[in-house]
């Protein structure tokens, strides 16, 4: 028996039940899965805005996308691209913490000497050199100063230790998620699409399309736009005599992914250039780059993903942003897709 056909057997009393259990099912399911939304968003999302590309590879070496070893290769792929940047990052910061325990010790047993570069500081150069030589040029002083600190770091290391540690189980959640949706996206796709017809009718398959559009939209204009970004402050950071440019330029893309994460790296490199004595190419460096990330943010990222979906301008950028703001991270594309969907539905139900 065809399901539409045992639909039309149900009374509308049964139809109210089944519809209360449904209500209350999903309710209980979020309320199970409360901990893990975020990794399950991501994985879908990743899905959605690397399938075609998925599909594409598993069939150019004579796979089937929905057999398992493109699955779990692509999923680890994936996994690969997201880790290896991050291991770079975590050994960076953990070579940074040992020349600071290393500084912090010399502190503690002979005192800090003044450096030269704190007296060519352009603005604030007496106030530093008299806090340094209160606290850090003094063994004893230096003993009190880092005996108040340390307590508090041991804490926050063992919270970051806890945050990681989830971090890292919710990342295999998303990553085994996945490959699941790789391996099982077509029968996925299917029953969601018999799904949409029964609740929505013909509205659900133009919102499938307006939803994966919004979120390919959204991946292209943060993905492509933030290597721009990365590619044009990399060459900025080498004229302006930054050292390792490439590299710097290559964190920014990946960070101007993030709204306002690329400053982070270019105002650091600046005052880089301010310790060095360089006060007018940091000068340059942080306008500059406070401008190219204004018309990245503000022109280029809501065009390209504004094009894709026909969103207005002033709809993506309330999107990222109030996205970020409502969601986190998982917000830079949910923010664009839940204002598109919205839009579309305004748009079939306004037709006159």
């Amino acid at each position: 028996m065809q399901p539409n056909e045992h639909d039309d057997t149900l009374t509308p009393t049964q139809r109210a039940a089944r519809m209360v259990l449904a209500v209350v099912l999903t309710v209980l399911a979020l309320f199970v899965l409360r901990d893990f939304l975020g990794a399950l968003g991501w994985a879908v999302i990743l899905a959605i805005a690397t399938w075609p590309l998925y599909r594409r590879i598993s069939l150019r070496f004579g796979r089937n996308p929905s057999s398992t070893i493109p699955a779990a290769l692509f999923a680890l792929l994936i996994a690969l691209l997201v880790l290896v940047p991050l291991g770079f990052a975590a050994a960076a910061v953990v070579h940074e913490g040992r020349v600071l325990l290393r500084l912090m010790h010399e502190a503690q047993q002979q005192g800090l000497p003044l450096p030269d570069w704190l007296a060519h500081l352009p603005w604030g150069a007496a106030a530093a050199t008299r806090w340094w030589m209160a606290n850090l040029a003094d063994p004893d002083a230096a003993k009190a100063l880092f005996g108040r600190i340390n307590p508090g770091m041991l804490t926050r290391s063992e919270l970051v230790g806890l945050t990681v540690a989830r971090r890292l189980v919710l990342f295999l959640v998303t990553l085994v998620t996945l490959f699941f949706l790789f391996r099982d996206g077509v029968a996925l796709v299917e029953r969601m699409q018999v799904l949409g017809d029964r609740v929505l009718g013909h509205s659900a398959r133009r919102l499938e399309t307006v939803m994966v559009a919004a979120v390919r939209g959204t991946a292209d204009g943060l993905v492509l736009v933030g290597l721009a970004e990365g590619a044009v402050l990399a060459l900025a950071y080498a004229v302006l005599g930054v050292h390792h440019p490439v590299l710097l330029g290559a964190i920014s893309g990946l960070l101007a992914t993030i709204p306002f994460g690329a400053p982070l790296v270019f105002c650091a490199a600046a005052f880089v250039l301010l310790v060095q004595g360089s006060t007018a190419a940091a000068i340059t460096l942080v306008v500059f780059g406070f401008v190219v990330v204004f018309v990245a943010d503000h022109f280029a990222r809501p065009a390209l993903i504004g094009s894709a979906v026909r969103l207005p301008f002033l709809f993506v950028l309330l999107g990222i942003f109030g996205g970020v703001a409502a969601f986190g991270l998982l917000g830079l594309f949910l923010g664009p897709v839940i204002l598109a969907l919205f839009l579309a539905l305004w748009r079939e139900w306004t037709v006159p």
